[in-house]
C-alpha cells in the first residue's frame, strides 16, 4: 500500500497543467462571459417586463425562479454525460440552446406564456457550469487550479457588466424584446464559433468515469513502523464535507439571486430611472468581477474560510447600505456589494474540485450547481411572496441576516477547504 501511495502522490504532485490549458481556459472563459450575459440581462429588464405585462413582485419572482430553476435541471445530467462524451460539444450545444431560448422569451405576450418560455430558455442555459469547471480543473490539474477557476468565474461577470450596457443600447429606445433578440443572436453566433475552433482548443480528455485515486489504509513510515490512516466514510460517493460545502453554496447563491432580483425595485423606489438602475448594476458587476478574480488567489494565500468571512460580512453590510444608506455612497457601496456578493463563489467552486476525484468531478460539479441553483430559484420566489406580504425593507433585512448566517455554517469546513 505504501508503494501505491508513493505512485499516486508523485502523479498528483508532478502532473502540471495540460499543454493547451491556456486555450481551454480562454474558450471556457469566453463561453462563461456569453452565458452570464444572457442571464444577467434579465435583472435590469425585469422592471420593464413587469411594466409591460403588468406583473406583481411575486410574479416577477416566479419568472426569475423558473428561468434560473430550469437552468439547474440539466446540470447534473450534463455533468454525467460530460464524463462519457465530449464536454466541449455539450458546452456549445447548451449555450446555443439558451440563446435560442432568449429569442423565444422576446415573443412572450402574457405572464403564462413568459413562464413557459422562461423554462424552455433556462433548460440549456447552464450546461457550462459543471462542464466548463470540470474541463478547466482537469486542464490545470496539479498547478494553479484555484487561480484558473477564479479566472473562469471572473469571466462570467464580464458578461454581467456588458448586459446593462446592452439594455441601455437596445431596451430604452427599442424595447426589452429587442434587447433579448440581440443577445440571443450573439449567443448563437458564439456557439457556432466554438464548434469551428474545437481543434485549436484541444481540451484534455476525461479519464474513465470509475477511475479513482488509490486511498491507502496503511502507510509505511521511514522508521519501518506502520501507521493506520482511517478511510473517510463517503456519502453518495463523496465525503461529508462536500454536502456541507453544498449547503454553504446554496445559502450564498440564494442571497445573490434574490438580492439582484429585487434590488432594481429598491433603486426604483429611491427615484432612480432605468438608465440609472442599469448603471448601478454595471458597477455592481464590476465589483463582482473583481471579487471573483481576486478571491481565488486570496483564498490560496489566506485560506478559503477567511475569504468566506470577509465576503459574506461585506455582502450583508453593503446590502443594507444600498437599501437604506444615502444616495451619495450608492456607487462605492455597489462596488463593495458586488465584490462580496460574487467573491465567495470562486473559493467554493475551486473547493469542489479538491473534494471530488477527477473521474467523478463532472457529476460532483453538476450536483453542486444543481443544488445551489434550485435553492436560489426557490428562495427568489419565496422572497417575492415575502416582499408582497411584508414589503421590501423587511425582505432585504432577512437577506442580510441569512447572509451573516453563512459564516458560522462554514466553520466545520475550515480544515477541509482547499483550492490547491
Amino acid at each position: 500500500m505504501a508503494e501505491g501511495l508513493a505512485v499516486g502522490s508523485v502523479d498528483t504532485v508532478m502532473r502540471g497543467p495540460h499543454r493547451t490549458a491556456p486555450r481551454v481556459l480562454f474558450m471556457a472563459a469566453c463561453l462563461h462571459t456569453c452565458n452570464d450575459a444572457m442571464f444577467a440581462v434579465m435583472y435590469p429588464l425585469l422592471p420593464l417586463i413587469a411594466a409591460d405585462l403588468g406583473l406583481s413582485y411575486a410574479e416577477v419572482g416566479i419568472v426569475k425562479a423558473l428561468y434560473s430553476g430550469a437552468s439547474a435541471v440539466l446540470q447534473l445530467p450534463a455533468g454525467v454525460l460530460g464524463e462519457r462524451f465530449a464536454e466541449y460539444w455539450l458546452l456549445a450545444l447548451g449555450n446555443g440552446w439558451g440563446a435560442v431560448g432568449l429569442l423565444g422569451m422576446a415573443a412572450a405576450t402574457s405572464f403564462p406564456i413568459l413562464l413557459v418560455l422562461s423554462v424552455l430558455a433556462g433548460l440549456g442555459g447552464n450546461f457550462q457550469h459543471p462542464l466548463a469547471s470540470t474541463m478547466v480543473a482537469r486542464a490545470f490539474e496539479g498547478g494553479r487550479r484555484g487561480t484558473a477557476i477564479g479566472t473562469l468565474n471572473f469571466a462570467g461577470d464580464l458578461g454581467k457588466m456588458a448586459a446593462p450596457a446592452l439594455v441601455g443600447l437596445f431596451a430604452l429606445p427599442y424595447g426589452w424584446r429587442t434587447a433579448l433578440v440581440a443577445l440571443g443572436l450573439f449567443g448563437i453566433a458564439f456557439s457556432v464559433t466554438m464548434w469551428l475552433l474545437k481543434a485549436w482548443v484541444n481540451p484534455p480528455t476525461a479519464p474513465p468515469p470509475h477511475a479513482e485515486p488509490v486511498t491507502p489504509t496503511t502507510v509505511q513510515t521511514a522508521s519501518s513502523s506502520t501507521v493506520v490512516v482511517p478511510r473517510e466514510r463517503h456519502i453518495g460517493g463523496v465525503p461529508p464535507a462536500y454536502w456541507l460545502l453544498s449547503l454553504v453554496g446554496l445559502m450564498d447563491a440564494s442571497t445573490r439571486a434574490a438580492a439582484l432580483t429585487f434590488l432594481p425595485f429598491a433603486l426604483d423606489r429611491q427615484g432612480i430611472d432605468p438608465v440609472g438602475v442599469g448603471f448601478v448594476f454595471g458597477v455592481v458587476f464590476v465589483g463582482g468581477a473583481l471579487g471573483k478574480l481576486f478571491c481565488g488567489p486570496l483564498g490560496d494565500r489566506f485560506g478559503p474560510f477567511a475569504i468566506i468571512v470577509l465576503t459574506e460580512s461585506t455582502t450583508a453590510l453593503a446590502l443594507m447600505g444600498l437599501v437604506w444608506g444615502p444616495s451619495a455612497v450608492l456607487l462605492p457601496l455597489a462596488v463593495v456589494f458586488g465584490f462580496g456578493l460574487n467573491g465567495t463563489s470562486s473559493v467554493l467552486y475551486a473547493a469542489v474540485a479538491s473534494l471530488v476525484p477527477d473521474g467523478k468531478r463532472g457529476r460532483g460539479y453538476g450536483l453542486y450547481y444543481t443544488v445551489i441553483d434550485v435553492a436560489a430559484a426557490i428562495m427568489t420566489a419565496l422572497y417575492g411572496y415575502y416582499a408582497d406580504w411584508s414589503g421590501l425593507d423587511w425582505t432585504f433585512a432577512l437577506m442580510a441576516l441569512l447572509t451573516f448566517a453563512v459564516i458560522p455554517l462554514a466553520i466545520p469546513l475550515r480544515s477541509r477547504l482547499s483550492v490547491a
